[in-house]
C-alpha cells in the first residue's frame, strides 16, 4: 500500500479537505476531542497504518472543525522505539503530503536539559539534533514528494515562530524556545548522556518529532513543533521518572496549548 494509495482512500472517507494536520503527542490526546469532531478513523482501519502501543496515544485521525476551519488530528505517533521500521513510522507524514497538507504542527513530551525550561513549560522548538542512529530518508527517493538532498536550513517555521510568539503574547501564555535532541528509546537518558546533550546545544530530549520534521520538510510541508517539559532530566536529580509524572505535566499545559493552537489556525 503506498501512501498516495492510502490518501485516495481517505479522500473518500473524509468529507473535507484540510490542509492543516496537528500530531498530538503524550498526554496531549484529547485536544481533538475538545473541538467538533466530524470524523473518527481509527488507525487499525486505515490501510497502511500500523498500531501504536505507546502510552495515552488513542490511535485516531480525527477531522475536527477550529474556528470554521477544518483540521487532521494524530491522536498519537508511530515511534522507532515500538519496534516499527522507519517507512512505517514515516508514513502517515507522507499519507499527509499526498492528501495536500500544508501546514503540520507537531506536539510531543520532552524531558528538560536546562533548569530554566522546568516541568509544565511550553517550549516552541526552534531546530533539532538528530541522534536516533538514522534518517527517514534513506533509501531510494520519493521524487514525487520531494528532491533527493532536501534542505535543513529551516527546518520550523521562522515565520509561524513568530506569529505564534505574537499570539501567545496577546493571550498571556509563556512559552520559551528551545532546541530538541531525539534518541531512539525506549530507555530514558543516562546522567552522562544528557550532559553530553546539554553541551551539544540541546535544550529538550524526546523519543520522536524529528523523522516526522525531516519528511515534512522533504515534502515541502511548511512545520511547527511545540513540546511540553513533563520532567527534568537525572541531570538535576536521580529519581526514577514515571509514567504518570509525565502525563500529569502534559494533561496541566495541554489548555494553553489548544488556546494557542487554536487561534493560531484561525490566522492561517
Amino acid at each position: 500500500m503506498s501512501s498516495q494509495d492510502t490518501a485516495l482512500w481517505l479522500q473518500e472517507q473524509l468529507p473535507q479537505s484540510p490542509t492543516t494536520a496537528i500530531i498530538l503527542g503524550t498526554g496531549l490526546s484529547n485536544m481533538a476531542e475538545s473541538f467538533k469532531v466530524i470524523k473518527i478513523l481509527p488507525y487499525h482501519k486505515i490501510p497502511g497504518f500500523v498500531k501504536t502501543t505507546a502510552p495515552s496515544h488513542k490511535g485516531n485521525l480525527i477531522l475536527a472543525e477550529i474556528r470554521g476551519k477544518s483540521v487532521l488530528f494524530m491522536q498519537g505517533r508511530f515511534h522507532y522505539y515500538e519496534g516499527h521500521p522507519m517507512p512505517k513510522v514515516i508514513f502517515p507524514i507522507q499519507v499527509l503530503a499526498a492528501l495536500g497538507i500544508q501546514t503540520l504542527i507537531l506536539t510531543n513530551a520532552s524531558g528538560s536539559l536546562r533548569p530554566e525550561l522546568a516541568p509544565g513549560s511550553i517550549v516552541q522548538i526552534t531546530d533539532h539534533i538528530n541522534f536516533m542512529g538514522i534518517n527517514p530518508l534513506v533509501g531510494v527517493n520519493n521524487d514525487a514528494l520531494g528532491e533527493r538532498f532536501p534542505s535543513l536550513n529551516e527546518p520550523y517555521d521562522p515565520q509561524y515562530g513568530k506569529i505564534c510568539d505574537d499570539i501567545a503574547h496577546k493571550l498571556g501564555i509563556p512559552t520559551q524556545k528551545g532546541i530538541y535532541i531525539a534518541v531512539s528509546g525506549p530507555s530514558l537518558e543516562t546522567k552522562a548522556e544528557c550532559a553530553a546533550f546539554a553541551t551539544w546545544g540541546a535544550d529538550l530530549v524526546g523519543m520522536s518529532t524529528v523523522p516526522e520534521v525531516i519528511v515534512a520538510r522533504h515534502a515541502g510541508i511548511r512545520v511547527l513543533a511545540y513540546s511540553i517539559v513533563t520532567n527534568y532530566s537525572n541531570l538535576f536529580h536521580s529519581d526514577a521518572h514515571s509514567q504518570e509524572e509525565i502525563r500529569h505535566h502534559a494533561s496541566i499545559a495541554s489548555e494553553q496549548l489548544k488556546l494557542l493552537l487554536s487561534e493560531f489556525i484561525k490566522d492561517l
